[in-house]
């Protein structure tokens, strides 16, 4: 039961740290763009995917007694570090709307890489093969939101954001 533990910080930073810097970009990051085709059923599979990830952890154990533990206790709380910064450069987009500062210098979607290794870390610590099959299912369906995305901030911003991902890579 103790796996909810590892829940709290990320929904303190995702709700609550973002609220407290930007209430707006709270509502920004609760937007999803229209979806096409596949991308429907990839939102539908990434939101399942999500609620399954959080119900599951909250009956898992962390188990401390290998080398997985320190292993999965370091990605978590890099993945913690992750979420925080990511966040933070969130709620601060440029004057044009665009994130761009911060880690989106390095990663157009630097949140979403942040929260699988969050889970990864959460993964390693409980030491679930379930949890990892769900977040390698969350991944991918992410991929196919993100695509989706990149296509609506095209249409949004136009040659500002197409400048910007020759410049920046969509993960690392």
């Amino acid at each position: 039961m103790n796996g909810f533990l590892l829940l709290i910080p990320l929904i303190l930073i995702r709700y609550g740290l973002l609220w407290l810097l930007n209430k707006e970009a709270l509502k920004r990051a609760a937007f999803f763009p229209p979806m096409l085709g596949k991308e429907k059923a990839a939102f539908w599979v990434y939101q399942i995917a999500t609620i399954a990830i959080f119900l599951y952890l909250c009956f898992l154990k962390i188990k401390f007694d290998s080398v997985w533990f320190y292993m999965g206790l370091v990605i978590y709380g890099f993945g913690v570090l992750l979420c925080i910064v990511s966040v933070s450069n969130f709620a601060k987009p440029s004057e044009n709307g665009i994130n761009i500062k911060g880690l989106y210098r390095i990663s157009r979607n630097p949140m979403y890489i942040a929260y699988f290794i969050y889970f990864l870390g959460c993964m390693l610590l409980t030491r679930s093969f379930v949890l990892l099959a769900l977040l390698i299912v969350f991944q991918v369906s992410a991929h196919w939101i993100i695509l989706s995305e990149e296509r609506w901030c095209k249409e949004k911003f136009g040659d500002e954001y197409i400048n910007y991902m020759k410049k920046v890579r969509r993960y690392i």
